[in-house]
């Protein structure tokens, strides 16, 4: 069985929202305004693009990512691997050619199908609705969040505000860098 890994940077409430620049949001670019560049507080994202053996993204993050991150060195392992989007409403013919192999899955049943197949990490990036789905189904196994010492407010959040039973998460690794990140990896304890 795989490993569903969701990634993501955070703020300190939660807001996950146009962490790069995207439009359309209040605060785009908050992962770096006002907060130090400091290197090893990104070590993270390097050595998911070396342990990840698949990419999982909504549709949103797909149309989002896929005319940038091809041409992206810093990207290149990801641009290799397989690559998979769950939309009801994508089709061949929306995909682009120039970033690899790519999968378009219907439904949360063909992701725990995935899942159950042979490979590495399969590791989701942005994707805020696939991840409420994804936790609120069950798949998310773990969890690597870069936690940036802001509180946004308003924005799209990381995690399901769905009335369920208490999930427990174990601490498996942290850090925290001298800009005010925190590095937080949790395992899913079922």
């Amino acid at each position: 069985m795989r490993t569903l890994i969701s990634t993501a940077f955070i703020s300190l409430d939660g807001v996950m929202e146009a962490p790069g620049g995207e439009p359309g949001y209040r605060n785009s670019g908050w992962t770096f305004k006002d907060i130090e560049f400091l290197p090893e507080a990104y070590d993270l994202k390097g050595r998911e693009q070396k342990e990840a053996a698949a990419m999982l993204m909504g549709r949103n993050s797909y149309e989002a990512f896929s005319p940038v991150w091809p041409k992206m060195a810093e990207f290149a392992d990801y641009n290799a691997m397989p690559k998979y989007v769950v939309s009801t409403t994508l089709t061949e013919d929306d995909l682009v050619t120039h970033w690899g192999e790519t999968t378009i899955l219907r439904s949360l049943d063909e992701v725990a199908a995935l899942k159950q197949t042979e490979g590495g990490p399969i590791i989701v990036h942005g994707s805020t609705a696939l991840n409420h789905s994804l936790s609120d189904a069950g798949l998310i196994d773990r969890y690597h969040l870069l936690v940036f010492p802001l509180l946004l407010g308003a924005g799209k959040r990381l995690f399901s505000d769905t009335d369920k039973d208490t999930q427990k998460l174990k601490l498996v690794e942290h850090e925290a860098y001298a800009n005010g990140l925190q590095k937080n990896i949790f395992d899913v304890v079922r």
